[in-house]
C-alpha cells in the first residue's frame, strides 16, 4: 500500500510538470510576437489618421474652402501685438474670402513671429513676412493658393485701411497674395489704390502704433533697419 502511495505521489508532480510544459501562455515565441503585431497594427492607425488630418490649400480647392469656412464666422476683429505695441483691425463682413483668409491664418498661428518687412514713408506699412525658417514652414504647412480681387464692394483705401497685396508671381488678374496685409496710412487715404487691391478690414483702435511703425528708419528697399516683429495675432471675441 505504501508501495502504490510513493508511486502516484511520484507520477502527479511529473504529469502537472508535463502539462505546464505544453501550455500555449508559457510558449515565449508565441508571447514575443503578440505586441508586435499590435504595435504594427497602432502605427498602421496612427499613419492613417495622420494621413487624413493632413489638409493642404491649393489653388483647386483654396475657393471652396473658404466659401464653406466663412459660413459660420462670427468673429469680425484681430488684435496684432507687435514690438512697437498692438492695434485691432475689424474685418469686412461682406468680403467673405479675405476675412476668412486672415482669420483662418491667425488661428494657424501664421502670422505670430512674421514681420512688418515693408514701410513706405506716409503711405503704407506691410506685414505678414519674415526671412526666417519658421515662416517658411508655416506656409509649406498650410498650402500655395491665391485669393481673386474682391473690389466691387464699395471700399476705399481711406487712412487705416488694411488690404491684401497682389501676388509678386506673373499675374495679370491681380490675384492676391494671401499671407501679406498692409495697411493705409495716408491722410485722408490711398484712393489710387482702389480697384487694384481688396479692403478687407480697418484699424479700430492703436492707429498710433500703425503710424509709429511707418515712422521707423528703413533702407533703400524699404525694409525697417530695425526688425518690427508681430508678437502674435489673435481673434478678439
Amino acid at each position: 500500500m505504501s508501495y502504490l502511495k510513493f508511486t502516484c505521489l511520484a507520477i502527479l508532480p511529473l504529469f502537472f510538470f508535463g502539462a505546464c510544459k505544453q501550455s500555449p501562455a508559457s510558449n515565449p515565441k508565441e508571447e514575443n510576437t503578440k505586441p508586435l503585431k499590435v504595435e504594427t497594427v497602432v502605427a498602421d492607425t496612427i499613419a492613417e489618421i495622420k494621413e487624413e488630418e493632413t489638409f493642404l490649400l491649393t489653388e483647386e480647392n483654396a475657393i471652396d474652402f473658404f466659401f464653406d469656412y466663412q459660413k459660420n464666422l462670427k468673429t469680425t476683429k484681430v488684435k496684432l501685438t507687435t514690438s512697437l505695441g498692438s492695434f485691432t483691425v475689424q474685418l469686412y463682413d461682406n468680403v467673405p474670402y479675405h476675412k476668412a483668409n486672415f482669420i483662418y491664418l491667425t488661428k494657424k498661428g501664421y502670422f505670430d513671429n512674421t514681420m512688418f518687412h515693408r514701410v513706405v514713408k506716409d503711405f503704407i506699412i506691410q506685414g505678414g513676412n519674415a526671412d526666417n525658417v519658421e515662416t517658411a514652414r508655416k506656409r509649406k504647412e498650410i498650402g500655395r493658393y491665391l485669393l481673386p480681387p474682391d473690389t466691387r464692394k464699395g471700399y476705399k483705401h481711406h487712412r487705416g485701411t488694411i488690404s491684401m497685396p497682389s501676388s509678386e508671381i506673373d499675374n495679370p488678374h491681380m490675384l492676391a497674395s494671401p499671407y501679406e496685409f498692409f495697411i493705409v496710412v495716408t491722410n485722408p487715404g490711398s484712393y489710387h489704390l482702389d480697384g487694384d487691391f481688396t479692403p478687407f478690414g480697418k484699424v479700430i483702435s492703436g492707429m498710433d502704433v500703425v503710424d509709429k511703425i511707418n515712422r521707423q528708419p528703413v533702407d533703400t528697399g524699404d525694409w525697417p533697419m530695425q526688425n518690427i516683429n508681430i508678437l502674435k495675432a489673435e481673434i478678439v471675441e
